[in-house]
């Protein structure tokens, strides 16, 4: 709650109504001085996003332990005893993604290493024994004067389509001006960076998954996207606690491995079964119902969420500079 000083005029700065007290009782907005300092700025960003103590630990405790609880709760009318849903994501992808971004991966040192641990142990051998290995570990592509000679003067069977000629082209764009690590590590930053637009497109069709899978008059799709809201919700959280619980351990030492390890096998398990009672609770259908619901609907999600990032990982792939 916000601990900036009371106004001492009565006028509603927003409605222009009488205050007596703290809030306005004519539009609800607090009567405090509106110029803040910069830490009543941020003190009262995670205000607005947490709504205030309680209601955060008891959204949080909800989400971990009791699935689908927050669903039945906000679709009752309790909505001010917990986080908004769209809230909750926001505010839970907002802490993932800092984080990912304050402590990224070592993908990158550990391959640039990998290669220079290679072409050390390479140098050490002949230059007959380097040649044989480059031909045997190397994919040779074509250049682009080759791709055009064959596209210009070689037999029909041999040439490329449009598509397949513009897909060679970016390849070998990308293969030349860059080296497998600095590949992976712009890879890697991208996907990052661009996490939350994947699963802002996965969840309109989860949610219609959803839909499609149970009774239409019962059920609206919006009460299905507020399922699906809580329930990346709770993916994104257990993903960012593993998270944090790997890199303490990895700041601990390699003597506390062990923890991670735990904890991923824990955290893995709970996303993996998580969703069948949340199903189960939330429709209310039987549990033989709701278990063969879950598996179709798991194999579906999971079938488009291949083919949406394969998409993804070749669009990233031919993008980049």
């Amino acid at each position: 709650m916000s601990h900036s000083p009371i106004r001492k005029d009565k006028t509603c700065l927003n409605c222009r109504h009488v205050v007596e007290q703290k809030y306005c009782p004519n539009c609800g907005q607090e009567n405090t001085d509106s110029r803040k300092t910069f830490h009543h700025l941020f003190v009262h960003f995670f205000e607005d996003l947490t709504h205030y103590e309680n209601a955060f630990w008891k959204t949080i405790r909800n989400l971990l332990f009791k699935p689908a609880t927050l669903t039945k709760e906000y679709l009752s009318g309790k909505r001010l005893s917990y986080l908004a849903p769209v809230r909750l994501y926001i505010f839970i992808s907002f802490i993932t993604f800092l984080m990912i971004a304050l402590f990224p991966s070592h993908v990158t040192e550990n391959l640039q290493k990998s290669e220079k641990d290679i072409t050390t142990n390479l140098i050490k051998q002949d230059k007959k024994g380097i040649e044989a290995f480059k031909k045997n570990t190397h994919f040779e592509l074509r250049t682009m004067k080759e791709v055009d000679s064959i596209q210009k003067y070689g037999k029909p069977s041999e040439k490329y389509t449009d598509f397949e000629y513009w897909v060679y082209e970016k390849v070998v764009h990308v293969t030349e001006n860059n080296t497998k690590a600095e590949i992976i590590e712009k890879f890697i930053e991208s996907f990052v960076h661009n996490i939350p637009k994947i699963l802002f497109i996965i969840m309109p069709f989860f949610a219609f998954f959803l839909w499609i899978f149970h009774d239409k008059k019962k059920w609206y799709y919006f009460d299905h996207g507020i399922f699906t809201l809580h329930y990346f919700s709770f993916l994104l959280l257990i993903f960012l606690i593993l998270f944090i619980i790997q890199k303490i351990t990895d700041l601990l030492g390699s003597g506390f491995g062990f923890i991670a390890d735990i904890t991923n096998f824990v955290g893995i398990l709970w996303m993996s079964y998580y969703f069948y009672p949340a199903h189960h609770r939330f429709y209310g259908e039987s549990r033989i119902v709701s278990f063969i619901k879950s598996v179709f609907l798991f194999f579906i999600n999971s079938f488009f969420i291949v083919f949406l990032l394969t998409f993804y990982v070749f669009y990233i792939f031919i993008n980049l500079h």
